[in-house]
């Protein structure tokens, strides 16, 4: 044996590490979004900010 990671141990964690992560980072970008409701009650929000007095808001 090679020691603790031998040769055919090595090449599947080189296989399989890059597709585990791919398989992770297609995951959270599916799941990552806003739903219908959520993205309108932000857009509400930013209307009634900028629709306000101008002193609510802050400058910089």
């Amino acid at each position: 044996m090679d020691g603790l990671l031998g040769s055919g141990l090595w090449g599947v964690v080189v296989v399989l590490g890059p597709l585990l992560l791919g398989l992770a980072i297609f995951w959270a970008l599916r799941h990552n979004k806003q739903s219908k409701r959520e993205y309108e009650r932000t857009e509400a929000a930013t209307r009634a900010l900028y629709d306000g007095d101008p002193v609510d808001r802050r400058e910089g």
